[in-house]
C-alpha cells in the first residue's frame, strides 16, 4: 500500500491540546505552592514547559526515523533499561525522595528510569512477537522468555518500592501476549499464580496495606490515609457542570496533596466542572482509538504490536490515574499522561507517540 503523506492527525491534534492542557494545569495547580516554598510561582511553570519543548523534540525524531530500525534496538534499549534500573538502586547514584530510590540524577536533571523501562519492554515485546507469531500458543517456547524478562523487570522496580510501575509493565505485557494470540488459559493460571506473591508484597508493606484499607472506607481516618482522597472528591464535587473558573481552585491551596503532579486531574474538575474534564477524556478516548486504529492497519507484525503496545502503555496509565482520582481504584503514584507535571514520564511518552505517528504515516490507507 502507498504510504501516506502525513501522520494520523486525529492522535497529532489530540496530543498537541492534552500538552497544552497540562502546562496551563500545571501552573494553575502548582502557583501558590512554589510562590511559598520557593518563592517562584513560576517555577513548576517554567520547567514544565522546558520538558514539554524537550518531548515535542523528541515527538518529531522519532517522527523523522523509520519505526523498523527499533526492531533491532530491542534488546539494546531493554538492556540499558535494565542497567539504569539496577543503578537506580545504588545508594550514591540514586536520589532519595519520600523513603524512595526512582531517580537518578544527572546533573541538575533527576531521570527515572521506570519510564524508559515501560517503553523499552514494549519495543522488546513487539520484536519479539513479530517474530515469534508461530509460537506464542506454546508455552516454553513463546511465552517463557518474555514472562521471565517482564519479571525481572518488575522486580527491580518493586524494589524501589514502585508498585504502581510495576503492575503497569505486568499489564502491558499481558495485554500484548493477549492481542498477538496467547492461549488465555496460560494468562489466566500466570495470573491466579502472581496473586499471592501480590498479595505478600502488599502484606509485608504496611503503607500498602492501608491504602487497600483506605480504600475500601476513606472516612475511617479522614485526617490520616483517607485525607487525600476526601479532598480529591471535593474538588471533583465543588467544581459543579462549567467549574469555578482557571486558577479559582480551592482545594489547591494545601489542601489536596500532589495537586500537580498525580491529582491534577482534580484541579481541572474543579477549575473546568464535569465539561472540562470530560473534555480531557475525550481527548484521550480519541488518542486511544486513534492508537488502535493504526495497529490494526500497520503493514508489518511489529509495526501493529508496537503501535498497540504504545497505545495500551498510555491508556493503561490514564485509567490507573482516572481510577485513582476518582476513588475508584486505591491511591498510587501514576501521573495522567502529556498533563501531570514531571519530566521523566512526559519525554518517555512522548517519544513513545512520535514512533505511534510514525507508523501511522505506513498504515493501510
Amino acid at each position: 500500500m502507498p504510504r501516506k503523506l502525513r501522520p494520523d492527525m486525529w492522535i497529532f491534534g489530540a496530543v498537541v491540546l492534552l500538552l497544552s492542557a497540562g502546562v496551563v494545569m500545571v501552573y494553575s495547580a502548582s502557583a501558590i505552592v512554589a510562590a511559598d516554598r520557593f518563592h517562584d510561582p513560576y517555577l513548576f511553570l517554567k520547567k514544565q514547559l522546558v520538558w514539554a519543548l524537550l518531548g515535542a523534540g523528541c515527538l518529531l525524531v522519532a517522527l523523522r526515523i523509520d519505526y523498523r530500525r527499533l526492531e533491532r534496538l530491542g534488546w539494546p534499549v531493554l538492556l540499558a533499561a535494565g542497567v539504569l534500573l539496577v543503578l537506580v538502586l545504588v545508594p550514591p547514584l540514586a536520589q532519595p525522595i519520600n523513603g524512595t530510590r526512582r531517580w537518578l540524577r544527572l546533573g541538575p536533571v533527576s531521570f527515572q528510569p521506570a519510564e524508559l523501562a515501560k517503553l523499552a519492554l514494549v519495543i522488546y515485546l513487539a520484536g519479539y512477537l513479530a517474530q515469534k507469531r508461530a509460537e506464542i500458543e506454546d508455552f516454553r517456547r513463546g511465552l517463557l522468555q518474555p514472562l521471565a524478562i517482564t519479571v525481572a523487570l518488575a522486580v527491580l522496580i518493586l524494589a524501589q518500592p514502585d508498585l504502581g510501575n510495576c503492575l503497569t509493565l505486568v499489564a502491558v505485557t499481558f495485554a500484548l501476549l493477549y492481542l498477538a494470540g496467547s492461549p488465555v488459559r496460560y494468562l489466566g493460571f500466570i495470573i491466579g499464580a502472581a496473586l499471592p506473591f501480590l498479595a505478600l508484597a502488599i502484606w509485608l508493606a504496611p503503607y500498602r496495606l492501608r491504602r487497600i484499607t483506605t480504600f475500601l472506607d476513606p472516612w475511617s481516618d479522614p485526617r490520616g490515609s483517607g485525607f487525600q482522597i476526601i479532598q480529591s472528591w471535593l474538588a471533583l464535587g465543588s467544581g459543579g457542570l462549567l467549574g469555578r473558573g482557571i486558577g479559582e481552585s480551592k482545594q489547591k491551596l494545601f489542601y489536596l496533596p500532589e495537586a500537580h503532579t498525580d491529582f491534577i486531574f482534580a484541579v481541572i474538575g474543579e477549575e473546568l466542572g464535569f465539561v472540562g474534564a470530560l473534555a480531557i477524556i475525550a481527548l484521550f478516548a480519541v488518542l486511544v482509538w486513534r492508537g488502535l486504529r493504526v495497529g490494526l492497519r500497520a503493514p508489518d507484525p511489529f509495526g501493529a504490536y508496537l503501535a498497540l503496545g504504545i497505545t495500551v502503555l498510555i491508556a493503561t496509565q490514564t485509567l490507573v490515574n482516572l481510577g485513582v482520582v476518582t476513588g475508584a481504584l486505591p491511591t498510587k503514584g501514576l501521573p495522567l499522561p502529556f498533563i501531570s507535571f514531571g519530566g521523566s514520564a512526559l519525554l518517555v511518552t512522548m517519544a513513545g507517540t512520535g514512533v505511534l505517528l510514525n507508523i501511522s504515516q505506513h498504515a493501510h490507507v
